[in-house]
C-alpha cells in the first residue's frame, strides 16, 4: 500500500535496491553477462531452504532506524566524547580571557582592568603571550569534560531509577543537582594537575614556557602531591558551578520550550534545538560565574603562591575582593563558554543520532497506572 511504503525509512529508494525478492536478478553483473538470445534462468527451487546471500552491489534494507540505544554503554561513550569536545576546545579558545582574569586576581595593581590587562600582556609578551598555557588548558579541561558530561548522564539516570518514575519527575531539579555534583567530584580529580600547572605558567613570568617544561618544574618545586594542593578549592569552585550549570540549563531549556517556542521540542528542527541549547547555556553561565567566583579567586591565589593558605588569600584579597575581583570579565567568559559548551555538546549528540539535552519532562505515573 502507498501508506506503508511512504512511512518506511527508505521509501524514496527503488524497491530493487533493498528487496530480497527475485527482482535481484537485475543486478549489474547478471545483466551484463546474460546473452539476449539465451533463455532466462529457471527460478530457484523452493525446496532449497537456504537464506539468500547478500549481493555486494546492492544496498541492504536498513535494520534499525535508531543509531544508539539510550543509556547503553555506547550512549555514555558518545556523551563522554561530546564532553571532551565541548570543554577542551572552548576553554582553549578563551585562553586569552582566562590569562587576563588570572593575572587580575593575582596582581590587581599591575592588571587594573580588562583593557589595561590586555595592554600589559601585549607589551610584555606579545601576541603569543595571549595563549600561554593553552596545552595544559586543552588537556585538563578535555579530561574534565569527559568526566563531567559522561558521569552526569550516568548519575542522572542512576538517581532517577532510585527515585522511581513519580519522584523522578517531582524532584527532577534535585536529581539534576545531585547528578552534576557527583560527576564534578570525579571531573575535578582529572582536571586538578593541569589546572595547577596552567595557573603557575600563566601568572609567574619566567617560570616556564608551557606544559613540557612547566610540569616537571612544578613537581620539583611542590612535589607530586602539590599538583592536588588546589583540589579542595577547585571542588569549592567547580561543584557549585556545575550544579548551577546543569540544573539551571535543564530548567531554562524547559521554560524556553514551554513559554517561548510554541512548537513541542520533538517537532522543532535540529538547528532550532541547538540554538535553544546555546541560549540556555549562556544564561546558565552567568549564574555559574557569580556562584563560583570566590572559589575561583582562591584557586588562582593558592596555585600561584608557594605555601599559601586560604586564610592568606582572604586576608590579602578581602571578602569584597574575593567576590568581585575579576567578576565582570569572568561573567563574559563563563557565559560565552557555557553557551558554546552546551551548543557543541548537543551538536555532537545530534551528530551521533541522539536527542538534545533537556526540554522534555516525562509525565508522572497516573493514578490508574499506579493501581494497575
Amino acid at each position: 500500500m502507498a501508506t506503508s511504503e511512504n512511512s518506511s525509512p527508505h521509501f524514496f529508494l527503488p524497491g530493487f535496491l533493498y528487496s530480497s525478492s527475485p527482482i535481484r536478478s537485475l543486478a549489474p553483473e547478471r545483466l551484463l553477462s546474460r546473452n539476449p538470445s539465451s533463455p532466462a534462468p529457471p527460478p530457484p527451487s523452493p525446496a532449497v531452504d537456504t537464506p539468500p546471500r547478500p549481493d555486494p552491489f546492492l544496498a541492504q534494507a536498513p535494520s534499525e532506524p535508531g543509531k544508539i540505544e539510550l543509556y547503553s554503554p555506547l550512549y555514555y561513550a558518545a556523551c563522554t566524547a561530546g564532553g571532551i569536545a565541548s570543554c577542551g576546545l572552548t576553554h582553549m579558545a578563551v585562553t586569552p580571557l582566562d590569562l587576563v582574569k588570572c593575572n587580575m586576581q593575582i596582581d590587581p595593581f599591575k592588571y587594573k582592568s580588562i583593557t589595561s590587562g590586555f595592554g600589559v600582556l601585549l607589551r610584555e609578551q606579545g601576541l603569543r603571550g595571549f595563549f600561554k598555557g593553552w596545552v595544559p588548558t586543552l588537556l585538563g579541561y578535555s579530561a574534565q569534560g569527559a568526566c563531567k558530561f559522561g558521569f552526569y548522564e550516568f548519575f542522572k539516570k542512576y538517581y532517577s531509577d532510585i527515585a522511581g518514575p513519580e519522584y523522578a519527575v517531582k524532584y527532577k531539579t534535585l536529581i539534576y543537582l545531585a547528578g552534576s555534583a557527583s560527576a564534578e567530584v570525579i571531573a575535578d580529580v582529572a582536571l586538578c594537575p593541569m589546572e595547577a600547572v596552567k595557573v603557575r605558567v600563566q601568572t609567574q613570568p619566567g617560570f616556564a614556557r608551557g606544559l613540557l617544561d612547566g610540569f616537571p618544574k612544578f613537581v620539583k618545586s611542590e612535589g607530586a602531591l602539590g599538583l592536588y594542593k588546589g583540589l579542595v578549592p577547585l571542588w569549592g569552585r567547580q561543584i557549585p558551578y556545575t550544579m548551577m550549570k546543569f540544573a539551571s540549563f535543564e530548567t531554562i531549556v524547559e521554560l524556553i520550550y514551554k513559554h517561548v517556542i510554541p512548537t513541542p521540542k520533538d517537532q522543532c528542527t535540529k538547528p532550532l534545538q541547538l540554538g535553544v541549547s546555546f541560549a540556555g547555556g549562556y544564561i546558565a553561565g552567568v549564574f555559574c560565574a557569580v556562584v563560583s567566583h570566590p572559589a575561583d579567586n582562591l584557586v588562582s591565589f593558592l596555585n600561584n603562591a608557594k605555601g599559601a593558605t586560604v586564610g592568606d588569600a582572604v586576608k590579602k584579597l578581602g571578602l569584597w575582593g574575593l567576590f568581585t575581583r575579576g567578576l565582570p570579565l569572568r561573567i563574559v567568559m563563563i557565559g560565552t563558554l557555557t553557551g558554546a559548551q552546551w551548543g557543541i555538546y548537543d551538536a555532537f549528540k545530534v551528530f551521533a543520532g541522539l536527542p538534545t539535552t533537556g526540554g522534555i519532562v516525562p509525565a508522572a505515573p497516573s493514578e490508574h497506572s499506579k493501581e494497575s
